[in-house]
């Protein structure tokens, strides 16, 4: 294997310049920066990077927790951290939680142990506490998609309550005012933040919600599936139902079937987050699109910032926007009157 004494030989510069240039450490001759990549190439140099990074003091690699890197939209969030992190010279090593504290609480550990510069959080349940405490007094994490409530740390989030309610306001400007909304896990921020925005385009509009309309559970197909039975096997039943994730919306098209139902022409659904599979149900479903890729790419950005000693914004706001396709329709003749 070729060593940097040899790369210096062949470049005709001594060991410590090549050392202090792969290391950002020298501002060297364009001539001389050309003689050393030339010579790195051609003995095909790796750099020691246990040795590298006993000298610079950084791991050059962040961690990324996710609750799960199966679901679509944490997968594709996972990508564009990866992308935007690789781009600036930075490995990701990832972590899917499933939700479980233990697993987050890991995470976080390994970052205090030096194995990476900085961590990225994300998790979809709501903290007992035990986050909030191991990540008081951090500055190298990132909070992005979800909050930890009682942590002072950059966030990046989307506009959950302007996505509701552009749906809603959707759904009610196609003739609806018996909406019911089926959501992710109760006190979750944004499920908060999607049912006001929701509460806010029904409260304009002058239309009551009715009780048991508004079913909070899991950001799953299956819970949204079960929450669609409850709803359309009642005696008075929503002509509309906006979904507040496209796998809830799934569940929702999978009962609607079952029961022999048909979208849009008894049931209008709206989704959120546009999904690659939004565009492929049958019918394609209307949905509020977030930035995922982004996000991600925001989130990386933050963090190198925190890293390198300038602090980026406590909290960002990304827009979202309605994708209209053909879930939506006016509400069916035999559809019941408030």
């Amino acid at each position: 294997m070729p060593t940097l004494s040899d790369v210096a030989a062949e470049a005709g510069v001594s060991p410590t310049a090549v050392s202090r240039y792969l290391n950002n450490r020298i501002d060297l001759p364009q001539a001389t920066r050309d003689r050393i990549d030339a010579a790195i190439a051609k003995l095909d140099y790796r750099p020691n990077l246990l040795a590298r990074r006993l000298s610079t003091g950084k791991s050059e690699a962040i961690a990324l927790v996710t609750p799960d890197i199966a679901n679509p939209f944490f997968a594709e969030l996972a990508a564009a951290v990866e992308r935007q992190a690789h781009a600036s010279g930075y490995s990701v090593y990832i972590t899917s939680t499933q939700g479980h504290t233990d697993a987050e609480v890991k995470a976080i550990r390994r970052m205090a142990d030096s194995h990476v510069d900085g961590l990225i959080m994300m998790t979809n349940r709501v903290d007992d506490g035990t986050l909030a405490a191991l990540l008081a007094g951090r500055t190298n994490v990132v909070v992005l998609d979800e909050d930890i409530e009682g942590v002072n740390l950059p966030r990046v989030f989307v506009d959950n309550a302007e996505g509701a309610y552009l749906a809603t306001r959707h759904l009610i400007e196609h003739g609806h005012r018996d909406i019911a909304l089926i959501g992710g896990p109760h006190r979750l921020m944004s499920v908060n933040e999607r049912l006001a925005g929701y509460n806010r385009a029904m409260d304009e509009a002058g239309f009551s919600i009715r009780p048991g309309w508004v079913l909070l559970g899991d950001y799953s197909r299956d819970y949204g599936a079960a929450a669609a039975s409850v709803l359309l096997e009642a005696p008075s039943r929503p002509t509309a139902i906006l979904a507040c994730s496209d796998y809830i919306a799934i569940g929702v098209i999978q009962t609607v079937r079952a029961l022999g139902f048909s979208i849009p022409n008894d049931i209008s659904l709206v989704g959120f987050d546009d999904m690659a599979f939004a565009a492929l149900v049958d019918p394609p479903l209307t949905t509020i699109r977030q930035p995922v890729g982004a996000m991600g790419e925001l989130a990386v950005k933050h963090l190198l910032a925190l890293l390198e000693g300038t602090p980026p914004p406590d909290e960002t706001r990304l827009p979202v926007e309605l994708v209209i396709r053909n879930s939506v329709a006016p509400p069916a003749q035999h559809a019941d009157p408030t």
